[in-house]
């Protein structure tokens, strides 16, 4: 008959040094398929080291062990856990349940690594729950279960997977004695059935139970005896549980995922407060870089109106050198003939040539400080006027000098009272009489003239000839045409009018580059406020690692008995990276709705522009949230998946 375990000259250290201790020397025996075996021996005899050599958590230093077949020497971590979840059912002393799943999935979890589909495992594990006389209990937590069946539970878990070899530590060592000779005689029942059963005790009662009883003192083996014949004819072979109804790789690893991902969600649920304060770094970064974002665009599609308000896709060509140039009051060259010969081009829509004039403007009794402005009838469609009452002049105006003018809305409300009509009122600047047409709309902007100036349009030819007597005028004002770079045209007229003048004494001002300036600086601005809320979110980072570490500590003894039934070290990562991001992408979802509201709030407190969210934004902000807790949560779940099982088992 084949051996299921074979030992040759185990040894085992402890320690370096001076401090160095042998805790097994020279062990060797074998045992084969069927056979029911207990190891006794007094406290600090070696027997639960040597249990755990033999199911795989620990590693002797030196000799030669062999599971099922295989050296496990040569092993590595993964392979060691391959060949537990294969062959081998642990029965602890102290049952070493998950607190947080039922009995069902208690019993489940060593077939959630070895592969089985999830309705298989939910059918087997509720057989074996029903066979051990738990048929009531499927849904209890450990807490809701006594000592005896917590034991029956651990027991079923140990047979999930086929348990063709049962090591059982102490099984009736926190037992009743009517609830210990129940597991002793489930763990007989066992044998029977071809179950290899060993059991470490150091109650010889216990070990009366068994076919052979090898006794440890000191680490070494001082008795081997058999009290019961092994009948090798009626011993059953028994075979790892479903191989031919595992999932496919690909599959069973998204189930993996899937189970990982159910259980670190029960992890937070399980400690809420501190799954909450966790995220509130993270939620306080997103909403951050969110609202960061939400701000600059509406800040800048703001500054985006007002410089359309000014006009779209227009130039204004300038006196001077550029601004500030104190001689460009004393330049005459810009005249209505540039004008002209400017609106002839292809690559301009409209022109109008502008000129400007301060003095008092006289209404009745009213004497004020105004400026006039000479423009053509194109002037209102480029700047993207809007008119309150009347009318604009329009070109046989411009061609009579018609002694009209259009006012604006600061002029209207300080010679009118409000809602009077303004329309056919005469008004005198420089004593010149000129007729009301038009009132302008209100206009708001962060461009252009002050909110106190006062500002009245006249034709342009009106003011040069009745007015004024200049021939020259103050500036041009054109409007490119749409299927012309702004860029493109501003360069042409200005190669035109030098041309014209022999020399270049003016500027232009495009309305297009100080767009494009404007959204360089708003975007600039914009990715710099959000770097320094990015900052917080990296600090929320730190925070869900520090957690996590903590977690790890806190769980290590979980970790330990997944590793037991057969987790690998990429399960584990797996499952506390998933915890990490699930924690993140949590906190970045709050963070998004806490921005929300804070843009609600806003709202309702400032009306001059909104905070314009986009979901590009909210994507990005979720990526980096997930990114986040990726990268901070890899040295915890490294950590757990690197801890030792024997080590992480022993822990309290």
């Amino acid at each position: 008959m084949n051996r299921i375990i074979e030992l040759e000259g185990i040894n085992k250290f402890f320690g370096q040094g001076a401090s160095r201790i042998q805790v097994l020397k020279d062990v060797t025996f074998s045992v084969e398929h069927g056979d029911f075996v207990a190891i006794i021996g007094q406290s600090g005899s070696g027997k639960s080291t040597l249990m755990n050599i033999i199911g795989c958590l620990d590693t002797q230093s030196s000799g030669i062990c062999r599971i099922d077949g295989d050296d496990t020497g040569s092993l590595s971590p993964d392979q060691l856990a391959a060949l537990r979840s294969r062959s081998i059912g642990f029965i602890f002393q102290r049952y070493n349940l998950l607190p947080t799943l039922s009995a069902t999935e208690n019993t489940a979890l060593p077939s959630v690594y070895a592969g089985m589909a999830g309705k298989l495992r939910t059918q087997r594990a509720h057989q074996l729950l029903t066979e051990l006389g738990l048929g009531d209990k499927f849904t209890n937590l450990p807490t809701e279960l006594s000592g005896g069946q917590q034991q029956r539970v651990s027991i079923a878990r140990a047979l999930m997977n086929g348990g063709r070899l049962i090591l059982a530590d102490e099984p009736t060592g926190a037992l009743d004695s009517k609830s210990g000779e129940n597991v002793l005689q489930v763990l007989k029942a066992l044998n029977e059935k071809g179950h290899t059963i060993i059991v470490v005790t150091h109650d010889h009662g216990v070990a009366s139970h068994a076919n052979r009883i090898i006794e440890l003192h000191d680490g070494a083996v001082i008795a081997d005896q058999r009290t019961r014949p092994l009948d090798k004819a009626d011993v059953k072979e028994v075979q790892p549980q479903c191989p031919d109804k595992r999932l496919h790789r690909f599959a069973g690893r998204v189930d993996q995922l899937r189970e990982a991902f159910r259980m670190s969600v029960q992890a937070m649920l399980a400690h809420k407060l501190r799954t909450l304060l966790t995220m509130l770094g993270i939620i306080i970064g997103i909403a951050s870089v969110v609202s960061v974002v939400a701000l600059g665009s509406g800040s800048q599609q703001k500054i985006i109106a007002d410089i359309n308000a000014m006009g779209t896709n227009t130039i204004d060509i300038m006196r001077g050198s550029g601004f500030g140039d104190r001689r460009a009051g004393r330049i005459r060259t810009l005249t209505v003939a540039d004008a002209n010969i400017l609106g002839k081009q292809s690559y301009i829509a409209s022109v109008t040539p502008n000129t400007t004039n301060n003095g008092d403007l006289v209404y009745r009794n009213n004497t004020l400080s105004a400026m006039l402005n000479g423009v053509g009838e194109q002037y209102f469609e480029v700047k993207a006027l809007a008119m309150a009452q009347g009318r604009f002049f329009d070109h046989n105006d411009v061609r009579a000098t018609a002694s009209y003018v259009v006012i604006d809305y600061n002029t209207y409300s300080q010679l009118f009272a409000l809602g009077e009509d303004a329309l056919g009122k005469v008004i005198l600047f420089r004593q010149k009489p000129l007729r009301i047409i038009g009132v302008l709309k209100e206009q708001e902007r962060s461009f252009g003239p002050g909110s106190s100036s006062l500002n009245i349009y006249a034709p342009y030819t009106t003011v040069m000839r009745r007015i004024t007597g200049t021939k020259f005028i103050s500036s041009i004002t054109v409007k490119v045409n749409d299927h012309v770079l702004p860029l493109m045209a501003e360069k042409k007229l200005t190669e035109l009018l030098t041309a014209r003048h022999k020399k270049q004494d003016f500027y232009t001002i495009n309305t297009d580059s100080i767009r494009k300036t404007v959204e360089s600086t708003t975007g600039t601005l914009k990715l710099l406020i959000s770097g320094i809320a990015v900052i917080s979110l990296v600090v929320g980072g730190i925070g869900v690692m520090n957690i996590m570490l903590v977690s790890v500590t806190e769980r290590t003894r979980e970790i330990g008995v997944r590793m037991a039934v057969g987790a690998r070290q990429r399960n584990i990562m797996e499952q506390f990276l998933i915890e990490a991001v699930l924690i993140c992408m949590v906190g970045g979802l709050f963070g998004v709705a806490l921005s929300r509201l804070l843009g609600v709030i806003f709202s309702m407190l400032v009306s001059n522009f909104p905070m314009v969210y986009s979901t590009w934004a909210m994507v990005l902000a979720l990526a980096c949230s997930s990114a986040i807790g990726i990268v901070f949560g890899f040295i915890p779940a490294r950590n757990a998946a690197q801890l030792n099982p024997i080590d992480a088992l022993a822990r309290e």
